[in-house]
């Protein structure tokens, strides 16, 4: 038996628990008929056979009597309700069965997308730190940095700090070699190439 067929009640006996739910709610009352098969069937969206199994199903319990030529009368709603106290509980837990595996398949898919996205990140900085023979430096934007909203070229960065931005990152994205219009964001991160001491000058310089 596959994970899914032990997960899953049949549908007739669903139909059955349903039927059960409304007479012990006092939709469908004793000593009363229940609408035929074939009415039965259009209800459910099911075939005529599955609503004949159900209605076996709620006899076999006392909740029902199948008479001939009368179809399924009503005759116990104490034993729908208790049908529908015994196995409610166990269609509840099928169904969190049920979420619980469609969770587990979406935190797999998650964790997957995850896995890619690292796995291209680190290629992506193998291949800069390859194309990059200088060592290179990194220095955030704070969010009150004057240098926000403005670009490289306005603010004569490397006049002013000796540096050259050679890429900035940018949430989930790196944008390489940037030119002169490039705007500064706040939440960037520079990466530079230049003297050691210019690491000093830029931080500086970001901070007003």
């Amino acid at each position: 038996m596959n994970a899914d067929a032990m997960i899953i009640a049949p549908v007739y006996s669903q139909i059955a628990l349903d039927i059960a739910l409304r007479i012990s709610r006092g939709e469908l009352r004793e000593n009363t008929k229940i609408y035929g098969r074939s009415v039965m069937a259009s209800e459910y969206g099911v075939s005529p056979e599955t609503i004949r199994r159900a209605m076996s199903l709620l006899e076999d319990t006392g909740i029902v009597e199948i008479r001939q030529n009368s179809g399924s009368v009503i005759i116990s709603a104490e034993k729908a309700g208790e049908y529908v106290k015994k196995f409610g509980e166990r269609n509840e837990l099928r169904t969190y069965r049920r979420k619980l595996k469609d969770l587990l398949a979406q935190q797999e898919a998650l964790s997957r997308s995850i896995s890619e996205a690292a796995e291209t990140l680190v290629s992506v900085n193998e291949r800069f730190s390859q194309t990059t023979p200088f060592p290179n430096y990194e220095t955030d934007i704070p969010d009150d940095s004057p240098v926000i909203g403005r670009t490289l070229g306005e603010l004569h960065f490397w006049q002013q700090t000796s540096a050259t931005v050679i890429a900035i990152r940018r949430e989930d994205q790196i944008i390489l070699s940037p030119g002169p219009y490039a705007v500064i964001m706040a939440g960037d991160t520079l990466i530079y190439i230049g003297d050691i001491k210019c690491t000093d000058a830029v931080n500086a310089f970001v901070n007003g």
